[in-house]
Formats: structure tokens, C-alpha cells, sequence
């Protein structure tokens, strides 16, 4: 079966809160919510401006405010770089204390992946042997805790598919899965359903981006992630890409979540999740093949 989820960093752009992330959770009938979370404290997030989470907030506490909402967590994004000599200074226990808050509030999963830019003064070889370690500590960590830690495609690392398998194949764990972003792939010049092809054996989560034509003309190629659609996801170019890796889920038979990410306006997060539903809603042809389970 597959289910949605959204990720409350949809209100990031909207100065909106957790609160707020929750509150339109609840108005459009999800059971899952996913959120970012702070190593610390954040002066904005403080105020009410950002929908992350600290992770020195008390976990139960806010278990029980998701519970008391109808809502679970379905991954804890705890994407600091972890690729190269920072995300081993800060990644690593960045990651860590996210896997022990998400064992917590009872999240099966956290979201990593690399940075914007590939580490300057090391080479690929380098940062690729420093990365393997990195994830070597954060997967003692999620064995464990009995927590997935997902590799997301969203820097120049992950967005390339040979690199990807080389990363997913540090270590034969069921523990290192893969979190696809069909508008991240899409806008670093790849193609969604071809990585879904490749990888669908590894994947675990799934990011769902729209991309709006202006800033698939100004971005494509030249960047390797966005935050969220800008267009209500179904409104944009990568609209047949994500019909198409859904047909190609259902074909499979997968079992997990799809997670929203659309700017959170009631316009746009409405029309998105309508339009996600009539894709998952829609008739396929069951493929003879055994389920893929998360």
C-alpha cells in the first residue's frame, strides 16, 4: 500500500511553524507528517518562524502532541552534508542524535545526504573513502536503535546515479536504504523513473517535487536540488515523471510513503494531494511480482 506523508519544510519559505504544519496535516486528512529537525537551538524556530523541530526538545512530549493530533512521523530529515571532512566534524553526530530522537517519538527512519557542493581541496576518491566512514558511525548508531537511515538524492553525489549505487553499496546493511527526490533528480538533468528503475530494490521513501516550467529553464543542469514545488505538484514539468514512478510503484506492488513537498499554501497543498490521490487512486495492471516492502 501506498501512503502520503508531507514534509512541514513546505512552510519554510511561509515563516511558518510546526504548529501550522500540523494544523494543515490535520485539515487534509494525512497520518503522517515528516520534519527537519535543529542540533541545538535556532533563534527563528524559537519565535515560531521555521517548522523544524530542536532535537533538544522533549521526544515523548511531542510524540504525544503528534498522537493527540491523529499524526505519526514518518522520517526525520537530518540532511547536514554528511559527504566529505564536515559532515564528519558535524554530520556524523548530527545524524546520530537524530536517530536517537526519531527511536524516541517511535519514527522508523531519517532522511541524509550530501552537500550542494562537492568539498573543495579533496577529490572525489577522497571525499568518497571519508563519506564510507562517516556512514560506518551513523549505521552502529541505526543498527542499534533499529532506525533506517535513508541517502537522499541532492547534491552532486547523489544525483549521480554511479556514484549513488557506489554509496549505497558502502555496506550491505538493511539499515542504509534510499529516500528518491523526483524534483531533485529532475533538476540536476537526470530522469526520475530511470533512477526509480535502477533503484527501486533500495528505495524506502520518497520525496514527491513538482518542478515549475521557470525554474526548470533557468536550473535545470545546473543545480542538483530545491527545496519544494513552487507549482502544486501535477501542475508542473515533472508532473509525467511522477505519474509514471507511481504506475511503476504500483506495478511493484510497493509498500511505503510518498512525502509532499509543495509550498504550503491551501492552494497549492490542496490541489497537490488531490492530484497525488487520483494517481494512487487510478486503476493499474498488477504486476506478477512479490511486494517491495519498506
Amino acid at each position: 500500500m501506498i501512503e502520503l506523508s508531507m514534509h512541514t519544510d513546505n512552510w519554510r519559505c511561509l515563516s511558518g511553524s510546526f504548529q501550522k504544519a500540523v494544523e494543515a496535516a490535520r485539515k487534509f486528512d494525512l497520518k503522517y507528517i515528516e520534519f527537519g529537525v535543529v542540533d541545538g537551538q535556532d533563534f527563528i524556530e524559537g519565535l515560531g518562524y521555521s517548522p523544524a523541530v530542536s532535537l533538544d526538545s522533549n521526544p515523548i512530549r511531542l510524540r504525544r502532541y503528534l498522537e493527540a493530533n491523529g499524526l505519526q512521523a514518518s522520517q526525520i530529515d537530518a540532511g547536514y552534508p554528511i559527504t566529505g571532512p564536515s559532515g564528519a566534524t558535524f554530520g556524523v553526530r548530527y545524524a546520530q542524535r537524530a536517530i536517537q530522537f526519531a527511536a524516541a517519538i517511535g519514527c522508523p527512519r531519517i532522511d541524509t545526504t550530501d552537500g550542494q557542493f562537492k568539498p573543495e581541496g579533496y577529490t572525489d576518491k577522497e571525499v568518497m573513502a571519508i563519506t564510507r566512514q562517516n556512514y560506518r558511525q551513523i549505521l552502529e548508531w541505526a543498527e542499534d536503535y533499529q532506525v533506517i537511515v535513508n541517502l537522499e538524492t541532492h547534491g552532486p553525489y547523489t544525483t549521480n546515479p554511479d556514484t549513488l549505487e557506489a554509496m549505497l553499496q558502502f555496506f550491505d546493511s538493511p539499515w542504509l536504504r534510499l529516500n528518491l527526490d523526483t524534483g531533485n533528480t529532475f533538476i540536476a538533468g537526470g530522469s526520475p523513473v530511470e533512477f526509480l528503475k535502477r533503484f527501486l530494490s533500495k528505495l524506502n521513501y520518497m520525496h514527491v517535487k513538482d518542478v515549475s516550467p521557470d525554474l526548470a529553464a533557468a536550473l535545470r543542469g545546473e543545480s542538483t536540488g530545491i527545496a519544494m514545488s513552487a507549482s502544486a505538484i501535477g501542475q508542473g514539468v515533472n508532473a509525467d515523471n511522477i505519474k509514471a514512478c507511481i504506475q511503476l510503484l504500483k506495478e511493484a506492488r510497493w509498500n511505503g510513503l510518498l512525502s509532499v513537498e509543495c509550498l504550503g499554501s491551501d492552494e497549492i497543498l490542496s490541489a497537490s494531494l488531490a492530484w497525488l490521490r487520483q494517481q494512487l487512486a487510478a486503476p493499474t495492471t498488477p504486476a506478477n511480482k512479490p511486494p517491495f516492502m519498506v
